[in-house]
């Protein structure tokens, strides 16, 4: 009972870790332009995301434009981009490899440590797929930290941490959490029958009767 309780908690874990893997991919505040300095705050917030870039006005009106080509694109951008979208495909296949191996589920068979044994291989496309996405939110952090302390940059073109990089953090950590325990989940319960060999008896001695 605890070994399925800890697959279902698993699996909760890494779906709303795909969930906030998505919002975050999808979202356009990956970085948001910064204030420092003698830089004057505008009534216009610009905001830069892995698939457009948007202009917030004090109105609450916002406007945004798709990335006409994908090669006029920075190299830390299309990495980001390309981790993000590698993540998601990972974590929807080990989402659907560990539904099959899981006790609560009838895919699979009906061998308990065959079942284990395909959730735990879930649980490590899992991990794979959070990997991806903490590399690409980590090289995405570096550039941006990179620009900003950059002396040769404008400062009206410093940009700092935006809301989407968070939540694709929170749903990389769910990730992990959730693979994790899916992995860990694996049955070591693999002897069915007796340990030791059991004695024979000798057969009784019939007595003839004459």
């Amino acid at each position: 009972m605890a070994n399925k309780g800890l697959q279902m908690l698993g699996y909760i874990l890494a779906v709303l870790g795909l969930i906030g893997i998505l919002a975050g991919t999808i979202l356009p505040q990956w970085k948001m332009s910064a204030y420092v300095g003698d830089n004057i705050i505008t009534a216009v917030a610009m905001y830069e995301g892995l698939w457009m870039s948007c202009a917030f006005q004090s109105t609450g009106q916002m406007q945004c434009k798709i990335y006409d080509s994908m090669l006029q694109l920075n190299r830390s951008l299309q990495a980001t981009r390309a981790l993000m979208v590698v993540s998601i495909l990972l974590t929807v296949i080990g989402l659907g490899v560990a539904s099959m191996g899981m006790k609560c589920t009838n895919c699979g068979g009906d061998d308990k440590v065959k079942k284990s044994r395909i959730a735990m291989t879930g649980g490590i496309i899992l991990l794979i797929g959070a990997l991806c996405a903490i590399a690409a939110c980590s090289y995405f952090s570096y550039q941006i930290i990179q620009d900003f302390y950059n002396p040769f940059t404008p400062v009206n073109t410093k940009y700092e941490f935006g809301s989407a990089i968070f939540i694709a953090w929170a749903g990389t950590f769910l990730d992990v959490m959730g693979g994790a325990l899916l992995a860990a989940s694996c049955s070591k319960n693999r002897n069915t029958g007796p340990k030791y060999p059991t004695k024979s008896r000798p057969p009784s001695s019939s007595r003839e009767y004459v």
